[in-house]
């Protein structure tokens, strides 16, 4: 059930990426993208909590509040 659900939110994660890095994708593309992502990340994270334990939650914040940076940034302030 994980790796139906991880193809799932990977699908959806590639048409929003695609969308907001303004890439023209045919749907194929946006989903490999998205699976491709979603997998990749998956891991990344799965791997980080097992290896640093409270501290990945920490590491993502970070990396959250700095993705809301840059699009506070990019779309806000003009």
């Amino acid at each position: 059930m994980g790796l139906v659900f991880l193809l799932i939110i990977g699908t959806a994660a590639g048409f929003l990426a695609t969308r907001m890095m303004r890439i023209d994708a045919d749907v194929p593309t946006t989903v490999v993208i998205g699976i491709a992502g979603a997998l990749i990340g998956g891991f990344l994270l799965r791997s980080l909590v097992v290896i640093t334990g409270w501290l990945a939650g920490f590491v993502g914040a970070i990396l959250v509040a700095i993705v809301l940076i840059w699009l506070y940034k990019t779309y806000i302030v003009k």
